[in-house]
């Protein structure tokens, strides 16, 4: 009880414990100097009680305060975590449109271009046919080629 008012405060207290006692006292008869002397001592460590009680009160009391400011303080820093966080999600999501807006061009004007015509294969007359005679039978091997391969192997 460094505190000098807690200590006025404690002897005031402890004052009027003892007061009240000896006047119970008083009333149911004479008391002698080893009861004052224990109703003192004991007043005091009554009063030394309670005064601890009411400073854990008081405490208490300023206390609500001190948490109130420190959970304002702490939303606020919460807030504005989370208004940056908000910021940058839309940052990137407008990065992500514009890239996709730029892709839908891309595609958009590639398939409004026509493509260039792949060059295309010449178109062949079909070849007469050749007559029956001119066939050389299946059963047979001849050594001398057909016209048709003749004309293969011309071109080659």
């Amino acid at each position: 009880m460094a505190n000098k008012t807690a200590k006025t405060k404690q002897k005031t207290l402890a004052a009027d414990i003892v007061s009240s006692i000896e006047t119970k006292l008083a009333e149911a008869g004479t008391a002698g100097k080893k009861v004052k002397k224990s109703i003192e001592k004991s007043a005091e460590k009554l009063a030394k009680k309670l005064t601890k009680l009411m400073q854990k009160a008081e405490k208490k009391a300023t206390k609500p305060v001190k948490s109130v400011d420190k959970k304002v303080k702490k939303e606020a820093t919460k807030a504005k975590k989370n208004a940056e966080k908000a910021d940058k999600n839309a940052k990137r999501t407008a990065k992500k449109a514009a890239a996709l807006a730029t892709v839908s061009e891309a595609v958009e004007s590639a398939t409004t271009t026509t493509p260039a015509a792949a060059p295309k294969k010449p178109i062949t007359a079909p070849k007469p046919p050749v007559p029956k005679a001119a066939r050389p039978s299946r059963t047979t091997t001849a050594s001398a080629p057909t016209p048709a391969e003749e004309a293969a192997t011309e071109n080659l």
